[in-house]
């Protein structure tokens, strides 16, 4: 029994065939019957998310579960390399921690409540609303201005062409804001 015991350490299997430890002499049997932890996972191509550089990502999902997301190596951007960002974008969507609802806190309160999107939603419309009101100016020294310097916006740097022209043009023309950047610029 202790013989059959010991055989099975793989540095006495090494001693044993002569081998060099990098085969399967090395191996235990709980190493054997190791698999990937996305072995019979369907495999999505798709884009880092963070800072719009575009590297290439690969979304592992099996049952309707996320299981892995990995640098994609045939990406020609990032050849299957992820920033710390990337790299932990798993984590940064599955993680039990991760605040999923909106959290508010009142003026001058210590305490830090939840609130429903839709409600969220209205009061920051509302303020927005608010603080043009109080602010736009339509002319100034009898020249026609059509602004606000009150309200600011600092846009992603996920978000494409289009989606940065329209929220120019709304709010700088719709709005009048004219503080209005990029956090790709910063």
């Amino acid at each position: 029994m202790l013989k059959e015991f010991v055989s099975r350490w793989p540095l006495i299997r090494q001693f044993q065939t002569g081998a060099d430890g990098t085969g399967p002499e090395s191996m235990s049997e709980h190493t054997r019957n190791l698999r990937p932890k996305h072995q019979d996972a369907q495999v999505t191509p798709s884009i880092c998310p963070y800072c719009g550089v575009g590297c290439g990502q690969l979304v592992f999902h099996k049952d309707n579960k996320l299981i892995s997301i990995e640098g994609d190596p045939k990406s020609p951007i990032s050849r299957g390399h992820l920033c710390p960002k990337g790299a932990d974008t798993y984590e940064l969507h599955t993680h039990p921690g991760r605040l999923q609802k909106v959290r508010y806190r009142r003026p001058y309160s210590r305490e830090w409540e939840d609130l429903d999107q839709e409600t969220a939603m209205d009061m920051i419309a509302d303020r927005v609303w608010q603080s043009r009101e109080r602010t736009f100016e339509e002319t100034r020294d009898g020249q026609s201005l059509m602004q606000t310097k009150s309200i600011a916006h600092l846009g992603g740097a996920t978000l494409d062409n289009e989606e940065n022209y329209l929220i120019k043009k709304l709010f700088c023309a719709g709005l009048g804001m004219v503080c209005i950047s990029n956090q790709a610029r910063i």
